[in-house]
């Protein structure tokens, strides 16, 4: 029993696992907190874009075109 924890404690299988998930934990933070600040610009823009396409007018001249027969 003794030799199976002794073996168990100098295993470093494991080692690596830890370092990707630490990693990755890492990478997935960063991911967040860029998303977060380029959010609010991106928000200020769809804002912009929605105002001025708003204020287009639209139409057609042909539309006020009658013909009386």
């Amino acid at each position: 029993m003794t030799a199976l924890i002794k073996n168990f404690a100098k295993s470093e299988s494991g080692a690596v696992t830890v370092d990707w998930v630490v990693l990755t934990a890492a990478i997935v933070g960063l991911g967040l907190a860029v998303m977060a600040v380029v959010s609010n610009g991106i928000n200020d823009v769809a804002n912009d874009i929605n105002t001025a396409l708003e204020d287009t007018a639209t139409g057609t001249a042909a539309a006020a075109i009658t013909l009386d027969p």
